[in-house]
């Protein structure tokens, strides 16, 4: 009796960590905070966007809201994401018109100013907002027409690496040079172990006597 009541007991106890773990499984997940929520509401892209656009912009209609500012910019973020750059292109688009715009105030005032220095800084800001229209441009045109780069990969290590890109290209490059080195044997040969064909011996005739390979005394006499 004794001995059962120990398997008894140890199997109670082996049992014991596995109810543990299961419980801890059905466990419901903590709730977050009222100030864990504000926290995350901060960080937000979206929410960000719309703390300072509302500062800016003006509905005619009446006021804006954030909450509706950070609907509309996840739309837009949504289009985004899906690969429609429309609303981007138009807003590029705008802001070089916009910056535009600034250019030909800041030029007008400039003109207007008698005094050196106060035409001097309307025209540095009228360069300015000038040049961020271009670049804003530049932009809108990059994204339309993204430029295509070939170039081969640089791979630089301080220690040990193993690098096989362009081994093909190099085996082939190698393979090319070594047929430009005997491609002037080729002509001549198949082979480096076949020699010239001389063709079939002809008999010596007697055009060139002179040449013919004979003693001295065997020569014409006309030699």
């Amino acid at each position: 009796m004794t001995s059962i009541k120990k398997k008894a007991s140890a199997t109670t106890v082996a049992t014991k960590p596995m109810a543990v773990a299961h419980d801890a499984a059905d466990m419901p997940v903590r709730k977050k905070t009222k100030a864990r929520e504000m926290a995350d509401l901060a960080l937000q892209p979206t929410f960000n966007a719309a703390a300072v656009a509302i500062n800016y912009i003006s509905a005619p209609g009446g006021e804006l809201s954030v909450v509706d500012l950070m609907e509309s910019l996840k739309d837009s973020i949504d289009e985004v994401r899906a690969g429609d750059m429309r609303h981007a292109e138009a807003m590029l688009f705008s802001q070089a018109h916009a910056l535009q715009a600034i250019f030909l105030d800041m030029a007008l005032r400039a003109a207007k100013n008698s005094q050196p220095e106060h035409r001097e800084a309307s025209l540095r800001l009228a360069l300015k907002a000038q040049n961020q229209s271009r670049m804003t441009l530049e932009t809108l045109a990059t994204i339309k027409n993204p430029p295509v780069v070939i170039a081969r990969q640089a791979n630089i290590s301080s220690g040990p690496q193993q690098v096989n890109n362009g081994v093909a290209s190099v085996h082939a490059d190698r393979a090319h040079a070594e047929n430009q080195r005997r491609r002037p044997n080729e002509l001549i040969e198949e082979s480096d172990e076949q020699g010239l064909d001389a063709g079939t011996a002809r008999s010596p005739g007697g055009a060139n006597s002179c040449l013919e390979t004979v003693g001295q005394g065997y020569r014409a006499a006309h030699c």
